[in-house]
């Protein structure tokens, strides 16, 4: 089929089940295994729906709301990410691209200031590949789902971009080392691991917070997107006092402690790259959101982290933020005032959380109401074409991701992406979509040529009329979405129609 006869069925398909899938999405729909299933994980695969029915929908929760330590990984996954793996530890890692870019600003010679500096910056893209590949990775095959989708949750809650400084080299670890082990974890667990990673203190600019030179960049959004939220209670006056209980918390590339007056030396914290400096702490007594906090050093941020994670406004406002994510909508005043319960009870427990939302009448009865952002399309579309078959190359993702505007570690705010509908249902995205849908419905599209020089992409065929869909899915689809694949004129015409249809962005 011609791609403007495509396009043009594309419209027709838009034009007449968006009517009637909005009408079926406003409706609650039964919660079935396949839907609990689409709307927990990056997306339904034959093999992942034959696990949860062969479990049961209950042991299935269980396991993937409290799996303990990571699932080990498919082995041709974990082949492909260990080969990727930057050899030492972070601290070593950094401090040698730290030597590295000193060394090339210090060239005199211009020619070669220039090649040493683009060594450089090709050393922090390798870096950001590699954490892009493996993130990819993990999403599409990981047998923990849930704990794959909250990660994304909280990097992007709790975001950094890869453009500032030297994060290129840091996002990765960031994500794999403080955000994915937390992220069903404590809350507060969670929050200090964030605070004491170097990709947020560099991102926030608390590496440059200290005493007589505050800074409060970091303290703003550890309140007001981290934690409280706007309008979560906290005023101006306690933006500065977290600043000032924040003062010390930085880097240090050196691996040598400060030297430190004898009565400050028992003060200092070092925990990788991170260092507690005393010499740069505000000892200064405190009074956070009402709270006195006398000036003891490191102590402070730990009372400081304990007040925040466990005031009700962080409650309310992480509640409504895990359900609106997970929901796909935003979730009733009745409902987030269930979960900051469960929340509190638990001391922030955000597995507990999430039980109970799994369970919530509100989210089962709007089950596949939600409209799904880049990253949810692209992954749950590679997933269900291929489903434990392991691609051999993530940039294609990557560039879908890129050029839907939500790619990996690039969102230069803070804020980190919108995940509401109204962010990416808009014409031009659907357009873009329907592009992709064509490029993955129609072939491997590169997903099967390895990044090896002179390889040759192997021979493979996303197939979306599996099991899966006879089985389940093909039954969920709207009449209008069935008529139109009906006149589809080859595998591939089916594959873009059904990628592109309302049915399945939702």
């Amino acid at each position: 089929m011609a791609v403007s006869r495509l396009g043009a069925v594309f419209r027709a398909v838009w034009l007449g089940v968006v009517l009637a899938s909005s009408a079926a999405c406003a409706a609650p729909s039964p919660a079935s295994d396949l839907a609990l299933l689409d709307a927990l994980t990056w997306g339904a695969t034959p093999t992942s729906f034959a696990a949860l029915r062969a479990l049961g929908r209950e042991a299935w929760l269980a396991a993937q709301l409290r799996p303990g330590t990571p699932a080990a990984l498919p082995a041709a996954v974990q082949s492909q990410i260990a080969a990727g793996q930057p050899q030492g530890e972070l601290f070593d890692r950094v401090a040698a691209l730290d030597a590295q870019a000193k060394a090339a600003n210090a060239l005199p010679d211009p020619d070669a200031k220039k090649a040493a500096q683009s060594a450089y910056q090709g050393a922090l893209n390798d870096a950001l590949r590699r954490a892009a590949s493996t993130t990819i990775l993990r999403a599409l095959y990981a047998p923990d789902q849930i704990r794959e989708r909250m990660a994304w949750f909280w990097f992007n809650r709790f975001n950094v971009h890869q453009g500032k400084a030297n994060l290129r080299a840091l996002v990765g670890d960031y994500l794999d080392g403080a955000i994915r082990p937390h992220a069903l974890g404590r809350f507060r667990d969670l929050l200090a691991a964030t605070l004491e990673h170097p990709a947020m203190l560099r991102y926030l600019d608390n590496a440059e917070n200290a005493a007589g030179r505050i800074n409060e960049n970091y303290a703003r959004e550890l309140m007001e997107l981290h934690t409280l939220g706007v309008g979560g209670g906290y005023t101006q006056h306690d933006v500065e006092e977290l600043a000032r209980i924040l003062t010390g918390a930085g880097i240090e590339l050196r691996p040598e402690n400060p030297k430190l007056k004898p009565e400050r030396q028992g003060d200092l914290v070092r925990r990788g790259l991170f260092l507690f400096n005393p010499a740069r702490h505000d000892y200064g007594d405190k009074v956070l959101l009402g709270h006195a906090l006398q000036g003891r050093g490191y102590s402070e941020i730990e009372q400081a982290l304990d007040l925040l994670s466990r005031h009700p406004a962080t409650a309310r406002n992480l509640s409504r933020a895990m359900a609106g994510y997970l929901m796909g909508r935003p979730p009733s005043e009745a409902l987030v005032d269930r979960l900051a319960g469960v929340f509190t009870r638990t001391d922030g427990e955000i597995a507990a959380v999430l039980d109970a939302l799994a369970h919530a009448p509100e989210f089962t009865a709007g089950l596949g109401t939600g409209f799904k952002d880049p990253m949810r399309y692209v992954l749950s579309a590679v997933r269900l074409a291929y489903d434990d078959r392991v691609v051999l190359n993530t940039g294609p993702v990557q560039g879908w991701l890129n050029r839907l505007g939500e790619g990996l570690f690039n969102r230069s705010t803070p804020d980190g992406y919108p995940l509401d509908a109204a962010a990416w249902n808009g014409p031009g995205q659907l357009t873009t979509r329907f592009e992709i849908a064509r490029q993955i419905g129609g072939g491997p599209a590169g997903l099967f040529k390895a990044t090896t020089p002179d390889a040759v992409e192997e021979p493979a065929f996303p197939l979306l009329q599996n099991a899966l869909y006879f089985g389940a899915l093909g039954a969920t689809l709207a009449e209008p979405t069935r008529a139109a694949l009906g006149r589809a004129i080859s595998p591939q015409d089916w594959n873009t129609l059904f990628l592109s249809s309302p049915d399945f962005m939702h």
